[in-house]
């Protein structure tokens, strides 16, 4: 590991000031929320010194509130602390699925969704469950925070949208409507702690006669970054959510992907499986839907 400094601000105000500090000096300053990530990286691929902020003692950081309109999880929230809230539990019950999958019981003490996200891998589990429930990121700068869609995020592999001297501060989901549910599936080759082949998060609103109003289909690990799919949601809309309907939008999924062969999986298992998990995560989210 190379040298570094250390820094823990403690108000917005003051993280945006050292990174715009550094950026005007041309010194590198990277933000630490969780850090599974950047600890790894750190110590492998990229090991170029550079000042770590930690966010972690920021109120705005930490911030996890349910309210009748919304739902906001602060970029400094642990998942271990989001999968036991009960309330996120009944709402989102596909983003707790996907924030749950992140590592082992000791990293989810640390790792936080937020992370996860820019760290903008193409298969970070939680960030189709993220798109799928229609949440926006936060993002602190010195003109001010501004909102940016999760589907529009993920630029690239290892590639975000943040400009220089920004950072996240936390996500902002729609509570979610009565009879309206999530659900997240991936395939990995082992049991558990591996990397997915595919995953899609769903969303899904049903009325009182079982037909769905509204939805919205996100893939991961199919494409250079996950990915919103409008064909598969409007395939799902209309319908009583049937095998047809179903069919359709996993195959809108496997039209949507543009995979890559590697010891996982090929470009067509990829494909087929995907739109697999398409269809299973609608059935789940419509069972939760209904009886919600």
């Amino acid at each position: 590991m190379g040298a570094y400094a250390y820094l823990a601000p403690q108000s917005v105000q003051e993280a945006l000031s050292v990174l715009d500090d550094h950026l005007k000096r041309g010194e590198r300053a990277q933000i630490l929320s969780g850090g599974t990530d950047l600890l790894v990286q750190m110590r492998s691929v990229d090991k170029t010194p550079r000042l770590i902020l930690d966010i972690k003692q920021l109120a705005e950081a930490n911030r996890l509130e349910v309210t009748d309109q919304s739902i906001y999880i602060g970029a400094a929230v642990p998942s271990a602390l989001m999968t036991e809230n009960v309330d996120l539990q009944a709402l989102l019950p596909g983003l707790m699925e996907a924030a749950d999958l992140i590592g082992s019981t000791q990293i989810q003490g640390r790792a936080t969704i937020c992370g996860n996200l820019c760290n903008a891998s193409p298969a970070g589990d939680s960030i189709p469950a993220m798109i799928a429930a229609g949440a926006q990121c936060e993002i602190a700068s010195e003109s001010g925070t501004r909102l940016l869609a999760v589907e529009d995020f993920v630029v690239g592999v290892g590639k975000n949208a943040l400009l220089p001297g920004e950072f996240v501060l936390g996500l902002t989901i729609p509570r979610p409507a009565a009879r309206q549910k999530d659900a997240y599936l991936r395939f990995i080759p082992r049991t558990e702690m591996d990397i997915a082949v595919a995953g899609c998060g769903v969303s899904v609103s049903v009325d009182a006669a079982g037909q769905c109003t509204a939805a919205r289909v996100a893939i991961g690990a199919v494409a250079p970054t996950p990915r919103l799919v409008p064909e598969a949601a409007a395939a799902l809309v209309g319908t009583t959510l049937d095998e047809a309907a179903l069919a359709a939008a996993g195959a809108a999924c496997t039209a949507a992907s543009s995979p890559i062969t590697d010891k996982r999986g090929t470009v067509e298992y990829r494909r087929k499986v995907i739109a697999v998990l398409c269809r299973r995560a609608v059935a789940i989210a419509k069972q939760r839907a209904i009886g919600a």
